[in-house]
């Protein structure tokens, strides 16, 4: 099997092909089910001198209205194949990091339902980094256009191949929720390679009742970016320049198989005609990639069909990682200088207000749209660059999105 073929066979494919070629008669009596879900998207800001992207996307938008960065479309297929046994897939297409709108394997999973509480799952599954996870694609599942970047933008890729165990139980008059996952995930993140090794974590989810919900997870792994800039910067300190070597500075830098942790806390409400949503986020890191903190608050009113909104939200870098101990005059000024300058484009720092509209304009589909007040505080904060000489300052942000489910 080629190398482009077994990109997309994953352990969740294989272990669904096992079933049924172990059990055919499970086959036989297997119920199948499709859905799916999509958005229609347009985006334009007021400046020219960077794009507003997702996370991860190498394309964006300018004054120039871009469809790129919201659209997508996916299908899930879902086989039962008896009251233990199920599988899941879903394709997914959206602009991707390497610009692309190839359809991916998002996920391709197997399900045993071991006990009414307990269950496994083995294969490629979501990420379960964030309050919104399994569902941070649906557009029509979120009230608003798109999830908040300052917190959901601190970790771009959104799936894993390995295996979790999920537990349910009440207490009192609440329920609580269990998750504790491992497993390993490579994904391409503006053109670069992003892998993350033993990676593991747990989070909980505590249903109160009456619309309140509460979770906390954490996870860790260690983490590898293939960036050719950064690799050929490492490769240039490590070597000595004249009498002088600059391994440390390079180790701080170093992208490759370093420690990171991710922790999130959130809080959720629905009932009624309010719904509120909050999560407070912390990325800690140990190479160029900083250490960040992240959060928003969003709270909407139904008015009917209508549900106006708002939400703000915070990124603020809490640690660079990177001591320059490279002196800033003589024969190495124009090294050093150029080390702060890799540091600095790292360090994205912004904070958004925004307001937007729901419209359920049918019971599968929802027109929204949403205006963004984005203060860049640092560098060119998650915008991707394209004029050197911006920096800071503020971006307005107008989007336009149909979402829909089928």
């Amino acid at each position: 099997m080629d190398k482009k073929a077994t990109r997309y066979f994953t352990p969740g494919l294989l272990a669904m092909a096992a079933v049924l070629a172990v059990q055919p008669a499970l086959a036989q009596d297997a119920s199948f089910s499709m859905s799916g879900f999509g958005t229609l998207g347009l985006v334009a800001t007021d400046t020219d001198a960077a794009e507003f992207r997702i996370a991860g996307q190498p394309n964006g938008a300018r004054k120039r209205a871009s469809g790129e960065v919201d659209s997508k479309l996916a299908v899930q297929l879902g086989a039962k194949f008896n009251p233990m046994f199920s599988g899941t897939v879903q394709i997914l297409s959206r602009q991707n990091g390497e610009g692309s709108f190839k359809p991916q394997v998002e996920w391709a999973f197997l399900k045993a339902q071991l006990t009414p509480e307990l269950s496994v799952r083995l294969g490629r599954l979501g990420a379960p980094l964030f309050a919104v996870s399994d569902f941070r694609y649906v557009g029509y599942a979120n009230v608003w256009l798109r999830p908040p970047q300052e917190v959901y933008g601190q970790i771009p890729f959104s799936t894993f191949n390995g295996a979790d165990l999920g537990y349910s139980t009440s207490i009192g008059s609440a329920t609580l929720n269990v998750q504790v996952f491992a497993g390993k995930s490579k994904d391409v993140v503006n053109g670069s390679d992003l892998e993350v090794k033993k990676f593991v974590g747990a989070n909980a989810t505590l249903d109160l009742g009456n619309g309140l919900a509460l979770r906390l997870g954490h996870a860790q792994g260690n983490t590898t970016l293939k960036s050719q800039n950064i690799g050929g910067l490492v490769q240039l300190l490590r070597a000595n320049l004249g009498a002088t070597p600059f391994a440390s500075v390079a180790e701080e830098i170093d992208p490759t198989e370093k420690k990171s942790t991710f922790s999130g806390l959130g809080l959720s409400y629905d009932e009624g005609d309010w719904i509120a949503s909050a999560e407070f986020t912390r990325r800690r890191m140990h190479s160029i990639i900083p250490s960040t903190t992240g959060w928003f608050a969003s709270v909407g009113h139904r008015f009917g069909a209508f549900t106006p909104y708002v939400v703000v939200s915070d990124l603020k870098v809490d640690d660079g990682n990177v001591n320059n101990t490279i002196p800033s005059v003589g024969p190495t000024a124009q090294l050093s200088a150029v080390v702060n300058a890799v540091v600095a484009s790292q360090r994205a720092e912004q904070s958004t207000t925004a307001l937007g509209l729901r419209w359920d304009v049918a019971r599968n589909m929802a027109l929204k749209t949403q205006w963004d007040r984005v203060d860049v505080k640092n560098a060119s904060g998650l915008f991707l660059l394209l004029d050197p000489a911006w920096s800071k300052g503020k971006v307005n942000v107008v989007s336009v999105a149909l979402d829909f489910v089928f």
